[in-house]
């Protein structure tokens, strides 16, 4: 998953666009901000007390509207906050987890339970929780798991679904014998992940022509799917380019993707009492149909992820 360096609030909006290069998270982490506030870099910062977070997201636009909601929650409380948005992918925001660098995130726990075990097959939110913490880093801890479900997908654009009769009926595993002829898109991380083409190839047999290093279901890929240079992509769940480019968004019957709910994962003692609940809360109040009609307003409409964040807090009571 990568993402542009964004500097000034004015540019928010377009944190979902992606620039490959390692160049691009090393620029980053010299020195990035969100929302108003700046900071240097957090490798070399204090680690965070109870009533100063570092709040960071991994770099694709979703990932920034939920470190909003998180950071403008702890606001609420008075909690002093610090924003290190598009830090990069989970390989890079584990680690800086683990060493206190960043204080909370929000993750997937599907994903993140793929990337601490790959072998791992629960079948309940519970049971991936449970999982999650039983590889987690003794350092870190997971706060409660939303309702609000993202996960990655396996889909093809209108022309593919078309060519070869496919349908959000269809599942991945009919991909099988075209794979071969199909090229897949999608962010850099997706080559080495169970959850991408590790998994693909020994759960469903799927070897694809080639693969097409591009963004973590950002503005790069949906252009690729759309434009056919990619016919197959690693497209979110939520994201509303789906529906206005007619999209196909394959079954996945063997649960490769799993569970994919939003929850907290926090440094242990960077939040104090105040902050977690505050956290839960948000978990609490947040569904899929919400994060979508958020998601929708971040990249169809073009709104300021910070600005949906507030809004939606308070709707929610939150603020």
């Amino acid at each position: 998953m990568t993402s542009t360096t964004h500097i000034s609030r004015s540019i928010r909006k377009n944190r979902g666009a992606a620039a490959i290069a390692l160049a691009a998270a090393t620029a980053l982490l010299a020195g990035c901000s969100s929302s108003d506030d700046k900071s240097d870099n957090p490798l070399n910062e204090p680690k965070a007390s109870g009533d100063s977070v570092v709040v960071g997201s991994n770099n694709f636009a979703e990932s920034t509207l939920l470190a909003d909601i998180y950071g403008e929650a702890l606001k609420a409380k008075g909690i002093k906050v610090t924003y290190k948005p598009n830090i990069g992918s989970r390989e890079t925001t584990y680690g800086l987890l683990k060493n206190g660098s960043i204080s909370v995130l929000p993750e997937y726990n599907g994903a993140l339970l793929a990337y601490l075990d790959q072998k791992a097959a629960p079948k309940t939110v519970e049971d991936t929780t449970a999982a999650i913490e039983a590889k987690l880093d003794s350092k870190l801890t997971l706060l409660k798991p939303s309702a609000a479900e993202d996960k990655d997908s396996v889909t093809v654009n209108a022309a593919t679904a078309k060519k070869y009769g496919l349908t959000t009926k269809s599942s991945i595993a009919d991909l099988k014998d075209i794979a071969k002829d199909l090229v897949i898109g999608a962010s850099p991380e997706f080559q080495t992940r169970q959850q991408g083409l590790v998994g693909l190839k020994s759960v469903y047999g799927l070897e694809f022509k080639s693969f097409k290093a591009l963004d973590a279901g950002g503005p790069l890929t949906q252009a690729a799917l759309k434009k056919d240079a990619v016919q197959v992509a690693d497209v979110f769940s939520t994201d509303p380019t789906i529906a206005k480019e007619k999209f196909v968004v394959l079954q996945d019957p063997k649960n490769l993707f799993g569970f994919e709910n939003v929850q907290p994962l926090a440094y242990k003692g960077a939040l104090n009492d105040t902050g977690v609940a505050a956290l839960n809360a948000v978990s609490a109040k947040l569904d899929t149909e919400a994060l979508l009609k958020l998601a929708t307003e971040v990249q169809a409409d073009n709104k300021d992820p910070l600005d949906v964040a507030k809004t939606w807090l308070k709707s929610a009571g939150l603020d």
